[in-house]
């Protein structure tokens, strides 16, 4: 079977694994990992950008020599090369899950239980809920949908097809890094400095893969290209501007604006000025585009799968 076919196969089986199955509630590979960095986060920590550089390469070197170790141990043989695929895939995407979290969010909103829904809101991003109403958690629902449509599902599957299983994990393995030490916390603004420019390359062309498939699959593709050419750059992130500037304007809605993290409040330019505010039904309909996005991603990854082959 040729490499391609295999990734084709393996990649596709993941990704239905990952909608059957969703994540397992106990034994995640990525929250493994996650615990064995927390782990060399504790031996190495230093209030230092090179200690925090020596951190992000055992980590993420250490899971992608893994996953590479794994692929040529099945060299040679298509069945377990698709069945490898498969399971890294399903490993490493999210987009059931993110799913699922978002929808709980917004049943809680639709009850009318903002108390249930800020209590949920943690699982999915890491907004400070009990400063926001509930318009402001449905803002930060879809934000946060958007965004990891690339993070969980899309740059994965990019990575995937340039670089077969060692791709896929070594970008979930760099992402995860990025939300345990990326941020700007007093304990990590320097030690996790690596880690979060290595997400900002690592992230680059599955965000903008994100976006290109949010204005083909969202339902006014002038209104999304125009929000992507106007407001992306204006994102303090340069993955996340491209991502949610064109999720809102495919769904119609402004984005951005005042939001607070870890106590620390923070004023951001409005993405699609000209839509309107968030409402909670936009959540369902931020879940439906962020799943025709992630089967659009995999056609692209195979068909670049094949061009390489």
């Amino acid at each position: 079977m040729r490499a391609d076919r295999t990734f084709a196969y393996g990649a596709t089986a993941g990704l239905l694994g990952d909608l059957l199955l969703g994540d397992p509630r106990r034994g995640h590979p990525v929250a493994a990992f996650g615990r064995a960095a927390a782990a060399v986060e504790r031996a190495l920590w230093r209030d230092h950008r090179g200690w925090g550089a020596v951190h992000t390469a055992v980590c993420a070197g250490g899971a992608a020599g893994a996953a590479l170790l794994a692929t040529r141990a099945v060299r040679g043989r298509p069945a377990a090369s698709a069945a490898l695929t498969a399971a890294a895939t399903w490993a490493v995407v999210g987009g059931t899950s993110l799913g699922r979290e978002a929808r709980a969010i917004g049943a809680a909103l639709d009850a009318g239980d903002v108390e249930a829904a800020r209590a949920r809101l943690p699982h999915l991003c890491g907004r400070d809920p009990q400063t926001l109403d509930a318009p402001g958690i449905a803002r930060a629902v879809v934000e946060s949908v958007a965004e990891n449509t690339s993070d969980a599902v899309v740059g994965a599957l990019v990575w995937g097809a340039l670089a077969g299983v060692p791709g896929l994990v070594a970008f979930r393995a760099v992402n995860t890094l990025d939300a345990m030490v990326g941020h700007r916390s007093p304990r990590h603004l320097r030690y996790g400095w690596a880690s979060a420019r290595l997400d900002d390359v690592a992230g680059w062309p599955g965000a903008r893969l994100t976006a290109a498939l949010a204005v083909a699959a969202g339902g006014s593709p002038r209104a999304a290209t125009r929000a992507w050419r106007a407001d992306a750059a204006k994102h303090p992130s340069p993955n996340a501007g491209p991502v949610e500037a064109s999720f809102a304007g495919a769904l119609g809605v402004r984005l951005g604006g005042t939001l607070s993290y870890g106590g620390r409040v923070e004023h951001r330019p409005v993405l699609n000025g000209p839509g309107r505010a968030v409402e909670v039904g936009d959540i369902e309909r931020a879940v439906r585009l962020s799943r025709r996005v992630g089967w659009l991603a995999l056609g692209v990854a195979v068909a670049v799968r094949k061009v390489r082959t």
